[in-house]
């Protein structure tokens, strides 16, 4: 059962990753609406990556509770090693895959709000931004 799990969260995994794959090419065209439409499937996927991780952690402790004496390095036979080593390198492809993206998406969203400042320039007062009484973009003239 506990290669079952394994082979199910290394699928999202690799889902997961290829989708923020996607997001990435995406947000480099300023293709916007195909990553919000994938959203969903993300989560979908990052719900069912954890459920499995659970199930690997339940059976993981079955082990363990049930073979008190013996480490869990000779509880688990040689198809299960590889598939946690395959496991966490996955987990080290999409965290390197979200750095990628995570650096798009703040670099997008700074152009947009230098872009936003200098059309509806904006002032503080105390912790809330205001719109500055001198934006003259928003000025009406009859």
């Amino acid at each position: 059962m506990l290669s079952y799990h394994l082979q199910g969260a290394l699928n999202d995994l690799r889902d997961l990753i290829k989708i923020t794959e996607s997001d990435v090419e995406d947000i480099k065209v300023a293709r916007h609406d195909p990553q919000f439409e994938r959203l969903k499937l993300k989560e979908e996927k990052l719900k069912s990556f954890e459920s499995k991780k659970a199930m690997i952690d339940y059976e993981i402790a079955s082990l363990m509770k049930s073979n008190p004496n013996t480490e869990l390095l000779k509880l688990l036979d040689e198809e299960q090693h590889r598939y946690l080593d395959e496991l966490k390198e996955e987990l080290s492809k999409l965290k390197e895959a979200n750095r990628r993206y995570a650096r798009m998406v703040l670099a997008v969203s700074s152009l947009y709000n230098s872009f936003l400042e200098s059309v509806v320039p904006t002032e503080m007062q105390g912790y809330n931004k205001v719109v500055s009484k001198d934006s003259a973009i928003l000025q009406v003239r009859v």
